[in-house]
């Protein structure tokens, strides 16, 4: 779903909702709670969060891969796949379809090798089995079966943890005190404008999304996207210099049907725009299709990168002592 405008404040329907998100963080706590996370051979790293909706967790996940190969390490991401089918099988990119492992894993793929599983201690003795040294969870922070080593929660510094609610009440998966006490650190994404460094008492590293300009015929673009957060990707058209003629928002982890890309060609066909969106979305536009599609790919810039791997180093070979 998108992520509600009302998440942001305190005001009548967060409050009427309210008694609904003090449940939810109390289901969330007692399933914590009530099962013993499993640990595996190998040092695992969860990229969480605190809130539902998009906070550049995906982006930071790749990021951080990267920065893993670089130090001399085969990590592999270990996802639930949101909306697959197939359930623990290490994810090939020219066999398996979006509907079959879902979007993330299969963008998570282009970087490193993943492995599907909603059962993340099985999927993680799958990773190991295929030569993982090193974990790297997307998502999960709250599940309970894999021991997570050391666990970042990512935030966008634009909405921080909205109006500190639970779902469906506000943004946050569970109650802020209790997520804080598992994490070994948290990282900022965008500039920090709820004061997040002077509330939270973790280790904090920030980065900023970077995104490359594809070269299109013209700049008039109709964009659109199926992730929580949508105006963040319009945002940085914005800052790109694109001319948007129209903006299109579908459910996160929307799957597109042939008449609704074909419908997308042709209002781009007359209006003379070029069709533009995600990295996540575009993976799940057929192959036949894709040529009449832009991407706006995206990185994270980190400001202080070699802080940031010194502490994912320091904190590994804690982890192997």
């Amino acid at each position: 779903m998108k992520t509600p405008s009302f998440w942001q404040n305190k005001g009548t329907i967060s409050y009427l909702l309210f008694p609904l998100g003090k449940l939810y963080a109390l289901a969330t706590r007692l399933n914590l709670k009530f099962h013993t996370p499993q640990k595996v051979s190998v040092p695992v790293i969860c990229i969480g969060n605190l809130t539902a909706g998009g906070s550049g967790k995906t982006p930071t996940a790749i990021a951080i891969a990267s920065m893993l190969q670089t130090m001399g390490y085969h990590p592999f991401f270990v996802s639930r796949g949101y909306g697959g089918k197939l359930k623990n099988i290490l994810v090939d990119i020219k066999a398996h379809s979006p509907k079959q492992v879902g979007d993330e894993p299969l963008l998570l793929a282009q970087v490193a090798p993943v492995v599907v599983n909603p059962d993340r201690y099985q999927g993680a003795q799958t990773a190991i089995s295929h030569g993982a040294d090193i974990i790297i969870m997307d998502d999960g922070f709250q599940n309970p079966k894999l021991n997570k080593d050391l666990s970042f929660l990512v935030f966008d510094g634009t909405v921080g943890y909205g109006n500190g609610f639970c779902v469906p009440a506000g943004p946050l998966r569970e109650e802020l005190s209790q997520g804080i006490k598992r994490a070994q650190a948290m990282i900022i994404i965008g500039d920090d404008k709820k004061a997040l460094k002077s509330q939270i008492s973790l280790p904090c590293f920030e980065g900023k999304i970077a995104a490359q300009k594809p070269k299109l015929k013209t700049s008039k673009v109709i964009a659109f996207a199926g992730i929580g957060r949508p105006e963040k990707f319009y945002h940085s058209l914005n800052e790109l210099g694109f001319e948007i003629a129209e903006t299109i928002d579908f459910p996160d982890h929307h799957f597109y049907t042939t008449q609704e890309l074909e419908n997308l060609i042709q209002k781009a066909q007359e209006k003379g725009c070029s069709l533009i969106t995600t990295s996540k979305d575009f993976v799940k536009i057929p192959h036949h299709l894709q040529a009449h599609f832009h991407v706006l790919e995206i990185t994270i810039k980190w400001q202080n990168a070699q802080e940031l791997s010194q502490f994912i180093q320091t904190s590994i070979k804690e982890i192997s002592r």
